[in-house]
């Protein structure tokens, strides 16, 4: 849901790399998911209910739809003000007219199709490559460096973490943490705030969704790897326990033993036993292999990438 809010916004901005995206997007952006973009400015500053940060479409979508109305409001009532006259049918969401919210639902459900569903693929792989790297920083050079490295604006000011931004927000975590959302939609400034007492951070993923190559590595790898190993070392962008991997590609666990061997002795992965299971992940060598990316030396601690 957060991806699908940021394309929407993406579709009302100027990014160039964006461009032919846009173009295709606006052709198949139909009547029906039009009603987004009277609630969802190019500043990805939607009404907060629309985007719930739910691991799944469906459970996001009836999160959606059962906010409450006092949250839609006040929330509908913020994008709009003070220079964003609410169209008739904003003000219907907020009366809670039958009508209005089943166009809502239409409406996302078309977007969700259209603008995201078939490149939900490549998504995933760039959400997998920026969560990989990231734990590379934050397991090497710890979490000040990996934090400091989001955007090039990110710096420290003794504990706290400051961004450039259009806006002057303060949050303190005292302690409960914060949720990182890397996106390979928005390519502007991090967009900061909390959802039901969390605080997230969505911030650009180190590659956008157009430079994201459709999935074409596998054949190359396989002549270099052979094609189950290539397709072990692509499981092993997330850790991966050993059963996993024998449940999810359906080999014996002889067979995963021998290629996740293989693949250490190459450095493309490492192994960390944890109690009887062990967890698989990939070096910043097997990622580069996947992605085309050469690994590159870390921010030093308080510095930017």
């Amino acid at each position: 849901m957060v991806e699908l809010v940021l394309a929407i916004a993406m579709l009302q901005r100027s990014d160039a790399v964006f461009g032919l995206w846009r173009r295709r997007m606006g052709q198949t952006l139909t009547r029906t998911a039009g009603p987004l973009l009277e609630v969802v400015p190019a500043t990805a500053k939607g009404p907060l209910f629309l985007d719930p940060p739910n691991p799944g479409f469906e459970d996001g979508l009836d999160h959606v739809l059962s906010t409450p109305t006092a949250l839609v409001r006040s929330e509908l009532r913020r994008v709009h003000a003070p220079d964003r006259r609410p169209g008739l049918w904003t003000r219907q969401l907020v009366d809670r007219d039958r009508d209005a919210w089943r166009s809502l639902e239409r409406a996302v459900r078309t977007a969700h199709a259209r603008v995201i569903g078939g490149s939900w693929d490549r998504i995933r792989a760039g959400f997998d490559a920026e969560r990989a790297w990231r734990t590379q920083l934050l397991a090497g050079h710890g979490i000040r460096a990996m934090l400091a490295g989001l955007t090039p604006t990110a710096r420290w000011r003794e504990m706290t973490l400051e961004f450039d931004s259009t806006d002057d927000v303060e949050i303190t975590l005292g302690g409960a943490g914060v949720t990182l959302l890397p996106s390979v939609f928005w390519t502007g400034r991090p967009l900061l705030g909390r959802y039901d007492q969390s605080s997230f951070l969505v911030y650009p993923a180190v590659t956008p969704l157009p430079l994201i190559d459709e999935p074409s590595t596998a054949d190359a790898l396989a002549m270099l790897l052979g094609r189950t190993r290539a397709t072990v070392l692509e499981q092993l962008i997330r850790p991966r326990t050993s059963t996993d991997l024998v449940r999810d590609l359906g080999l014996a666990k002889s067979s995963v033993s021998e290629h996740t061997k293989a693949l250490r002795a190459a450095r493309l992965i490492t192994a960390q036993r944890d109690g009887k299971a062990v967890w698989h992940s990939c070096t910043p060598l097997g990622l580069g292999l996947l992605t085309g990316v050469t690994p590159v030396a870390a921010p030093t601690p308080g510095g930017g990438l």
